[in-house]
């Protein structure tokens, strides 16, 4: 017999321990409901240069302060894939953290600049949840992400589908059907 402890690794096993529930099951999203993600997020510097350089964006006015002190905003703007990826994953406990699949991402737009050292706080609105026709065991749901600063500017928005799970394959409640 060993003196070692048995470590659950399953998402259900933590969560059956009073864990925080990670992400949501169908039957949980209620269309119209917001969802306020935490924690928010202060985008450095290094945040901005460091994926600026993973993904080899090299543009002058995400990494040069001098070419930056001469543009519109006269100084370095945070680029924008960083923050559709900050969003993205601050919303994944709320949203996306049982999903089989992220099958969508629509209408992203990016309506102010972000800036070193401005906090973002997001927010995912449902749109419509449907369960699947064909798999008794799944469906989709599309939410609406919105990102603000901290003054309360929108910076950036984006719609997104994804398929979840049922907590219960085949149970009634959700509104529509998928194929």
């Amino acid at each position: 017999m060993s003196d070692t402890p048995t470590v659950e690794t399953t998402q259900s096993a933590r969560e059956a321990s009073g864990a925080h529930p990670y992400g949501r099951y169908l039957e949980e999203f209620e269309v119209g409901a917001v969802y306020k993600h935490w924690p928010a997020k202060t985008v450095t510097e290094a945040d901005d240069h460091l994926f600026c350089l993973i993904t080899m964006n090299h543009h002058p006015l995400h990494i040069n302060d001098v070419y930056a002190a001469g543009s519109q905003q006269k100084r370095n703007v945070v680029v924008g894939p960083l923050v559709y990826s900050l969003a993205l994953g601050m919303s994944v406990s709320d949203v996306s953290g049982k999903a089989i699949a992220n099958l969508a991402t629509e209408e992203l737009s990016h309506p102010a600049p972000v800036f070193h050292g401005d906090t973002l706080f997001c927010e995912s609105e449902v749109l419509e949840k449907r369960e699947s026709k064909s798999k008794p065991d799944r469906g989709t749901v599309k939410v609406h992400t919105r990102v603000y600063n901290q003054d309360g500017v929108l910076v950036a928005e984006f719609k997104r589908l994804v398929l979840v799970p049922r907590r219960e394959p085949g149970a009634a409640g959700a509104e529509g059907n998928v194929e």
